[in-house]
């Protein structure tokens, strides 16, 4: 990753990767999850290999850099992404759903440490709490206004259950098998092997009903382009050049970032509560972050 963008990649990350979010509120009422998630991994494979061939890079895979390729895309984007969007098909509302998933730096820098090797210093340890207990706060306010009241599916909680181990076996599997693998033709691969698999659910679950507006379009257009191909160069650029506890932490963000989104776009009050918890998630991720640098500086020297 270059330096000029290094510097800024993490709160570039945050934003685009927030915007999910707000993109989903667009394009579910227009496709149905596997079908939709069918067309952007496509589309995003399209890009990503045509890039690849006019840079000259090359389209073949080693077998060894094919398969960690493939492991990635199943686990980051088939079993966390397709499972956030089926789980929330089946009932389970976007808060839980968040509440469940944004566990998952506190998991990936538990695991990082006898996987990957990685040490976590008390500070970080304080870091990761103080970030999960933001998240919460943040969306109890939602539970209290009756948002739990559609989370009766026990399946939804299980998938989402899944969507968290599925993201972070991802990311570690990504930090320590994918320094080697030529980025767009790498990537490309894992959204080959997406898309293929949510073709295979889409065409065994789904009915493959789109409804082609110009909303749907935009939705499409900005989740592939900045999310799908954006976001993904500056995560897997970030944990090629940092720990993975430190680039998970900022998965602490995402939600609250959202919540702001929300809040100027669609009028979405934020409580004081929900405030609160922002802060906290933020003072996390600064804890977490600057002790990894802390700990970087001092391996380097």
């Amino acid at each position: 990753m270059p330096k000029q963008l290094e510097k800024f990649a993490p709160a570039l990350f945050v934003f685009l990767w927030s915007t999910g979010f707000i993109g989903a509120k667009y394009i579910v009422p227009y496709a149905q999850p596997f079908t939709f998630l069918t067309i952007r991994y496509v589309i995003a494979c399209a890009i990503l290999l045509a890039i690849a061939a006019i840079i000259k890079q090359p389209l073949r895979l080693s077998r060894k850099h094919l398969k960690a390729s493939i492991g990635v895309g199943l686990l980051l984007h088939v079993i966390y992404i397709g499972g956030v969007f089926y789980a929330v098909s089946l009932g389970v509302s976007a808060g839980i759903s968040a509440v469940i998933v944004s566990i998952q730096p506190v998991l990936v820098s538990v695991l990082a440490v006898p996987l990957l090797g990685e040490r976590l210093r008390w500070a970080q340890v304080i870091g990761l709490i103080l970030g999960v207990a933001g998240i919460a706060l943040l969306l109890l306010p939602k539970v209290f206004q009756g948002d739990y009241s559609v989370t009766t599916s026990g399946l939804g909680i299980f998938i989402c259950v899944v969507a968290l181990l599925g993201t972070s076996a991802g990311y570690l599997m990504q930090k320590k098998l994918g320094t080697g693998i030529p980025f767009l033709t790498g990537t490309g691969a894992q959204y080959a092997v997406s898309a293929v698999a949510f073709l295979i659910l889409s065409l065994s679950t789904e009915d493959q009903i789109i409804n082609w507006t110009p909303e749907f379009l935009f939705g499409l257009a900005w989740i592939v382009l900045m999310l799908s191909i954006g976001s993904i160069v500056l995560l897997y650029g970030m944990l090629r050049t940092g720990s993975a506890s430190k680039v998970s932490s900022l998965y602490y963000l995402v939600p609250p970032v959202a919540a702001i989104q929300a809040f100027f776009l669609f009028d979405e009050v934020i409580p004081p509560v929900g405030i609160i918890g922002m802060v906290l998630a933020g003072l996390g991720v600064v804890l977490v972050m600057r002790q990894s640098k802390t700990l970087e500086a001092a391996q380097s020297s």
